[in-house]
């Protein structure tokens, strides 16, 4: 019984262009160059999402942030664009519109993974 498991990523360029392509096809210029991109990231998907369907309700940011999942180079990401443009932890948090706690946890993890390769 040693099944591997499979990890299928959504075609995420595929989908959006669908959605462009039937929802809204005006837009497709303005979201040209994320979908042009080899690998698109959270934060690209973020926002191709807030392109095509503008701003949503606090109440609906909120329930759909629950089932965010960030990869380790979004994560690097964020704390470079914390330490590029010297912002706290609740900045970050408004801009990416996560919690500050979980950037408090990134930073944590991310530092101690750094102190230990440079050691």
């Amino acid at each position: 019984m040693d099944e591997k498991i499979q990890h299928v990523v959504p075609d995420y360029k595929r989908i959006y262009t669908d959605i462009i392509n039937r929802k809204n096809p005006r837009i497709r210029e303005n979201c040209r160059s994320l979908l042009e991109k080899t690998e698109l990231t959270v934060l690209d998907i973020l926002e191709l999402n807030r392109r095509i369907f503008g701003t949503s309700s606090k109440e609906n940011e909120m329930s759909n942030q629950k089932f965010r999942s960030y990869k380790e180079s979004d994560i690097l990401h964020i704390l470079e664009y914390q330490k590029t443009h010297q912002l706290n932890n609740i900045q970050v948090a408004n801009h990416f519109k996560t919690s500050r706690n979980t950037i408090a946890k990134w930073r944590k993890i991310f530092t101690n993974e750094f102190a230990v390769i440079k050691n």
